[in-house]
């Protein structure tokens, strides 16, 4: 769902409480919330950057050769015109003449209230268009059962979110290990949410074994190492995903709280000047700025220096 759009910014607390326990954080909305502090934890779920229109290919069967075209068309509807988009998937659904139809339309009127913020309608209209497909073709669900999901998560319902993502994880003959490891990286994020931590690292090692290329699935799993204490499986897997996106902000963000809270100061500042350099208008590079102003000047050789040598 997004991306669905600017994260907010949290106060920047002083890097004197880098040693404080790392809190779970509340659920929110997918695509919208605060980015890490050095010192708290990021929040997991992180925003997805996926847009939800990308989705929408493939999520229901594809019986017919106009009706791709008509989900497409109603999707432009609504990105030049929310209002018009959401009140030409209403007609679509309302005179659907068969199931096929409704699912589609459904499918379009979910994505648009989506994008319009209203999660909890987003949700039911996602789960009619899933009610509509006939039990032999429920493989074709897929997308539209993880579309469900990110809308109960965003609406906040984290326990519902994850049974959506149960349901999807369930299907047979699905043959998109891709697509499942994407669910299982949402499903991650919609355990932590409902405090299931344990049950959201398993989520994640899943992902790897299912998506090993997708760089935000070992993005998720460094923030979790990292909340967990467990440093070294945190840089791990910043790495990964770093060699994965190497210009991602969000994984040079991350990479540079890891790298503070292991006393790596220089490694945080060269990562954070990094966010700055490649995204300098991205909500990650205002975080990176706040940190490296937290963190302070770099040392001179000659201070260094000073300071490597033993007091009298």
């Amino acid at each position: 769902m997004k991306d669905t759009r600017t994260p907010m910014l949290f106060p920047l607390p002083l890097l004197a409480a880098l040693a404080t326990p790392f809190p779970v954080d509340a659920p929110v909305a997918r695509q919208v919330g605060p980015n890490p502090s050095p010192q708290q934890a990021s929040p997991l779920p992180i925003p997805r950057r996926r847009r939800v229109e990308e989705m929408a290919p493939g999520a229901a069967p594809e019986t017919k050769q106009d009706m791709p075209d008509r989900l497409a068309a109603c999707l432009a509807t609504g990105r030049q015109d929310l209002i018009a988009g959401l009140a030409s998937a209403r007609l679509w659904r309302d005179g659907a003449p068969t199931d096929f139809e409704r699912t589609r339309a459904n499918q379009c009127l979910g994505l648009l209230l989506a994008e319009s913020g209203d999660y909890a309608g987003a949700e039911a209209a996602f789960a009619a268009a899933i009610a509509a497909i006939p039990p032999e073709q429920a493989a074709s669900s897929l997308q539209l059962l993880a579309m469900a999901g990110n809308a109960a998560l965003a609406a906040g319902h984290a326990d519902r979110a994850t049974g959506w993502f149960d349901r999807a994880l369930a299907l047979k003959d699905t043959g998109d290990n891709a697509a499942r490891g994407d669910i299982e990286i949402d499903r991650a994020r919609a355990l932590v949410a409902g405090g299931r931590i344990a049950e959201a690292g398993g989520a994640l090692d899943e992902a790897h074994r299912l998506a090993p290329e997708d760089p935000e699935g070992w993005l998720l799993s460094a923030t979790l190492a990292r909340r967990g204490g467990d440093l070294d499986r945190a840089q791990r897997d910043i790495e990964v995903a770093a060699a994965k996106d190497p210009r991602d902000p969000a994984i040079g963000l991350e990479a540079g709280v890891i790298a503070v809270l292991a006393g790596r100061d220089e490694a945080a500042r060269k990562s954070w000047d990094s966010v700055v350099r490649s995204a300098p208008q991205s909500a990650e590079a205002a975080t990176a700025r706040g940190y490296l102003e937290q963190l302070g000047a770099a040392p001179t050789s000659n201070a260094a220096a000073t300071q490597g040598k033993a007091t009298p």
